[in-house]
C-alpha cells in the first residue's frame, strides 16, 4: 500500500537501522510534518513472554504525570450510596441493571472506562460477550472493580491508563498528544516503561523487553532503547 506524502516526508527523518534514546526519538517526531489534528503519540512494547500462559500475563495500570490529553468518559455500575458517590465524583454515567439492555440491544458505547462495585459484577457478567472484546470489562487488577468509586474515577480522569498484552505479546498504548512537547511526553513514557519493567512476571525467562517503538497516529515508528 502506497504511503501518503506526509508519511514519506516523515520517514526521511528516521534511520530504520538505528535504536534511538527516547528523548531523541520524540524530538524527531516533533519535527515531522503534521496533519491538521493533534496526533496521539503511541508506544509499542514487544515482550519476551508468552501471553497464552496465565503466569506470564503482563497487565496493570499507571497514572501518567501529564495525562493522555484525552478526556476519559466513565460509566459506573453501582447502587444506592455508591451510585450517589459516583455522581458526585464526576462519573459521566451511573446505573445498574437498567443499562444491560441499552448496552446489549442498542450498542451503547459512549464511554471509555467502566467502574463497578463488587456487588454489580453478577450484572456485568451478563455483558461479558459484548464488553470483553472491546476491553471494557471491569477488573480488580486494573482498579475498576472497587468499593472506592470516588478514587477510581479521580485516577481515571487524571490520566490513569491500563496496559496489557495482546495476543502477539505486544503492549500498545497512547501516552499523550504531540502538542504536549518532548519533556512532558518523555515523563509519561518513562513512567509507563518503569511500570512495565516492574510488572515482569516471575515466570518470564530470557530477555524481557524485546523491542520498543514509538510513533504518532499516522507516522512511521522509531525504535527506542529501554534506558
Amino acid at each position: 500500500m502506497k504511503k501518503g506524502k506526509r508519511y514519506q516526508e516523515s520517514a526521511k527523518l528516521v534511520d530504520s537501522t538505528k535504536v534511538y534514546d527516547a528523548k531523541e526519538a520524540l524530538e524527531i517526531i516533533e519535527k515531522m510534518p503534521k496533519p491538521k489534528f493533534d496526533q496521539t503519540v503511541e508506544l509499542h512494547v514487544k515482550l519476551g513472554v508468552d501471553s497464552k500462559h496465565a503466569d506470564q500475563q503482563v497487565r496493570g495500570t499507571v497514572v501518567l504525570p501529564h495525562g493522555t490529553g484525552k478526556t476519559q468518559r466513565v460509566l459506573v455500575f453501582a447502587k444506592g450510596d455508591k451510585a450517589k458517590e459516583a455522581q458526585e465524583a464526576g462519573a459521566d454515567f451511573v446505573g445498574a441493571e437498567e443499562l444491560v439492555p441499552k448496552i446489549e440491544k442498542e450498542n451503547w458505547f459512549d464511554y471509555d472506562v467502566i467502574v463497578a462495585t463488587p456487588d454489580m459484577m453478577g450484572v456485568i457478567g451478563r455483558l461479558g460477550k459484548v464488553l470483553g472484546p472491546k476491553g471494557l470489562m471491569p477488573n480488580p487488577k486494573s482498579g475498576t472493580v472497587t468499593m472506592d468509586v470516588k478514587k477510581a474515577i479521580s485516577e481515571i480522569k487524571s490520566g490513569k491508563v491500563e496496559y496489557r498484552l495482546d495476543k502477539t505479546n505486544i503492549i500498545h498504548l497512547g501516552f499523550g498528544k504531540l502538542s504536549f512537547g518532548t519533556e512532558k511526553l518523555l515523563e509519561n513514557y518513562t513512567t509507563i516503561i518503569e511500570a512495565i519493567i516492574k510488572a515482569k512476571p516471575a515466570a518470564a525467562k530470557g530477555q524481557y523487553i524485546k523491542s520498543i517503538s514509538i510513533s504518532t497516529t499516522m507516522g512511521p515508528g522509531l525504535y527506542v532503547s529501554e534506558k
